[in-house]
């Protein structure tokens, strides 16, 4: 029994060095001038100074910190409507909201982009405006792991007995829903959209296509910055990174504490 923990161990181990190596190996060429040998020579933070001072590296993170927040409580308010309405009036149009939700696994960034740049460009209303057609994009995108995620924290629970107490108790349907179900699914939410985070903050076609580059994110920014100095990109990624690990912080901090509660 040892021996097969020992080795479990050694494999999880051996894992996540693999896993862990690219990241490594960008940090330390982000801090290096020069690495054409075994060693890296000329150890600076130059990069980082200069990047952390540009303000429109700043902007970008502003800009890309912005295309998560909005898409994201869109595509969860739309989904908790849909689901409040399939699974208190209608429970038999689940599983046709469900395909509809799964729809975007099968759309391609670029088959997307193209699409909606062919029916809204030319429309003379705020369906046009590019930043709408992109917010739009992201929430079409992130729709499926945003239903998967609440449609898993409501299989935990069990939601017909949960709202037929509180009608019991004299509260409506809406507000059993809103204020006793979400709030017992509050944790699949804040993981549901932590993956939908991650999922904006890797986009680099949707934006491309959409808004040119009227509206710069991290991943533009990133790609302009590696035709010029490759160390200066590593920095970036480096920075990207760790901004990533910051949000995940923050929201498994919050999901804790909401446990906690």
């Amino acid at each position: 029994m040892k021996k097969k923990t020992k080795a479990a161990t050694f494999f999880m181990i051996f894992i996540m060095m693999y896993l862990l190596l690219p990241l490594v190996v960008t940090i330390i060429y982000s801090l290096f001038q020069k690495w054409t040998d075994i060693v890296p020579e000329q150890f600076s933070l130059e990069s980082y100074m200069i990047i952390l001072q540009d303000k429109e590296f700043l902007l970008c993170i502003v800009r890309t910190l912005a295309a998560c927040v909005i898409p994201i409580g869109i595509t969860v308010c739309i989904i908790l409507l849909a689901m409040f309405v399939t699974t208190v009036y209608f429970p038999s149009l689940d599983k046709y909201v469900q395909i509809i939700c799964m729809i975007p696994y099968t759309i391609q960034g670029v088959i997307l982009s193209v699409s909606i740049l062919t029916a809204y460009i030319r429309a003379g209303s705020v369906l046009g405006n590019r930043l709408v057609m992109l917010f739009g994009a992201y929430s079409v995108i992130i729709m499926p792991y945003i239903y998967q995620g609440i449609k898993n924290g409501m299989s935990a629970i069990n939601v017909k007995v949960l709202t037929e107490a509180a009608e019991m108790l004299g509260a409506a349907r809406m507000y059993a829903f809103f204020r006793i179900i979400v709030p017992n699914i509050f944790s699949s939410i804040i993981v549901s959209a932590l993956l939908a985070t991650g999922i904006i903050f890797g986009d680099y076609v949707l934006v491309r296509n959409l808004t040119g580059t009227s509206f710069q994110n991290m991943q533009i920014y990133l790609y302009q910055t590696m035709k010029s100095d490759s160390t200066k990109a590593s920095a970036v990624f480096v920075i990207i990174m760790l901004i990533t690990c910051l949000i995940t912080a923050v929201t498994l901090y919050l999901k804790n504490k909401e446990r906690e509660k």
